[in-house]
Order: C-alpha cells, then structure tokens, then sequence
C-alpha cells in the first residue's frame, strides 16, 4: 500500500508572530541572565557582608565578612537617608502629574492638521536627544537654576528675580477665587520649572501621539454628526481611548524620575560613602519605587478602558 504523506502544518500566525518577537528580544534576554541578573546577586551579597583587610602570607588581601542586615539598620537609622527618601517621592508627586498633563496637551495639538506639524514634533522631541549629552552635564551642575536664582538685571542696577513668576503673582490672580496658599505654591513651582518640565515630556508625548493617531477617525465622525463639542468629544472618545498610554506613561515618568541623578535620594545614596552602605541603601530604595509604582498602576488600571477587538 501507498502512504501519502501529509504536508507539515504550519505554525499559525500568532506563533510565527511570538517566535519573532522572542528573537528579537534575544539580546536584550541575554543580556539580563548574562549582565544584570549577576550584579543584582553581586549587590545583595555586598549589602550583607563587610569588607574587612587581612594578611595572607605576609600578603594583604581583602575578604567580606557576614554582618547580617547591620548597613540596612544603619540606613533606617539615618535620619538624612530618610529625609532624602521623602523629598524625592515629593519630587514625584510635583514632576509625574505636570508631565502627564503637559505631553498630552502638547500631543492633542500636534496630531491637529497644521502647517509645519512635523517640524513641531521635531523641536518638542530634541530635547530628549540633546539631553544625553552635554546639556545633561549642564543642568546636572544646576547652571541655569544659578543663572536664575542670582537674578536679572534690568539696566538700572536692581536685580530682579529670576523665577518667570512669584508667588505675589498668583495671588492676585487667585485672590477672589478663595484658592489654598498650596495651590498657589504648586502653580509657582510649576510654571517656574516649566524647562524641565517640557525636557522630561518628549517620549511621552510620542508615546500620547501613537495613541491619538490610532483612534479611528470614523469615531469622530460620528461624534460630529451626533452634534458633540470638542470638549465632549475629548472626554467622552479621546481620553477614555487613550487612557492606556496614561499608565504607560505614568510608569515611564515615575522610574524616570525615580533613577534621575537629580533625584535627592539618589545623590544621597551616591554619597554614602562605602560601596556595602550604597547597596544596602540601594535596595532600600528599589523596593520603595517598586512599592509606589505598584500602588500607583494599580489605582490607574481600574480607571483604564480597553477596547475590544473582538
């Protein structure tokens, strides 16, 4: 008897798809098991150990010696450490919303049809790509916010100050609208650190970009045949669409600042002094920012809307 043989089915769509999308992360895979996943071990180890110098046949050598949880003791016994720690969540709470609601501004308008829309995205993005190098080294030494804080001179001898507004300012505005004094501290402190601000929001408002660019213009469509404002639309079609890059984002915005070298807890942290106290206090403040992102994500991820594709 003959046996036909039976052509090799082939993998579906989705499995060609994933093999794909393992092989393009391979690198980055290996290089977690390879590079990073070694120097986690290598930190905890040092953050329990002591190094300690001894002679060896004549020879001094250094050794680690087992103390326990001694530098995570002496880390939450250190009032500066903590006092660091709470100024960079409070750094936090100020930058995340500010850039949230920046990039997405800035992205609602760039994605409307206007002359020299491309040429906008570019100078909103530069940025983030001349921030990697020298302007980095720049505002890492506080040039600018120096600059500002020493005042301008206005011809006649006076210095004036350097923020673009003052508290008075904001008073004035605020004065019949009976808003708290912290309110207006948060204005002030916001529009006096708009350059910052308009810096840390370029790959978000890429990120809000993708999202708005694939929202399907029929939906529009049909929001301006119902007779919708453009207020309505947006809070109604927009946000609620776009509402999973807002997590993104969040989390994006949040280990940003978090691992910025601005961040007060991290310039603490680099100036512990001794390597086992710069892991112990590492690790202390890893699993804060782990904390604080996962309580954050989870508060956003019950407001997000997903939509079906089925």
């Amino acid at each position: 008897m003959l046996k036909l043989k039976l052509p090799k089915r082939r993998a579906s769509l989705d499995a060609r798809r994933a093999r794909s999308g393992y092989l393009f992360a391979l690198p980055f895979i290996l290089g977690i098991f390879l590079i990073y996943i070694p120097v986690l071990i290598d930190s905890v180890w040092f953050s329990l150990n002591e190094t300690v110098w001894v002679t060896v046949d004549g020879n001094p050598e250094q050794i680690l010696q087992y103390v326990g949880l001694e530098y995570y003791n002496n880390a939450f016994s250190n009032t500066n450490f903590i006092t660091a720690l709470l100024e960079g969540i409070q750094q936090l709470i100020f930058e995340v919303p500010a850039v949230l609601i920046f990039s997405l501004f800035i992205a609602v308008v760039l994605n409307q049809k206007m002359l020299g829309r491309a040429a906008f995205r570019a100078i909103f993005f530069v940025p983030v790509i001349i921030s990697t190098g020298l302007m980095e080294t720049v505002n890492a030494m506080d040039v600018m916010d120096d600059a500002m804080a020493g005042g301008i001179n206005d011809g006649s001898g006076a210095a004036q100050s350097g923020g673009i507004i003052s508290a008075l300012d904001v008073e004035k505005l605020f004065a019949d609208m009976e808003f708290g004094g912290d309110l207006v501290t948060y204005v002030v402190d916001l529009v006096n650190d708009i350059y910052n601000i308009v810096n840390y929001s370029g790959v978000q408002m890429l990120i809000f970009l993708a999202g708005l660019q694939s929202i399907s213009p029929s939906i529009y469509e049909a929001c301006r045949i119902d007779g919708a404002t453009g207020w309505e639309t947006f809070w109604k079609v927009t946000f609620p669409m776009i509402s999973p890059m807002i997590l993104v984002n969040a989390v994006y915005t949040m280990i940003d600042a978090f691992t910025r070298t601005t961040n007060p807890a991290m310039t603490f942290i680099e100036s512990a002094g001794a390597k086992e106290q710069i892991a112990a206090m590492g690790w202390i403040y890893f699993v804060v920012v782990i904390l604080l992102i996962t309580v954050i994500t989870g508060v956003i991820s019950s407001f997000i809307f997903y939509q079906r594709k089925d």
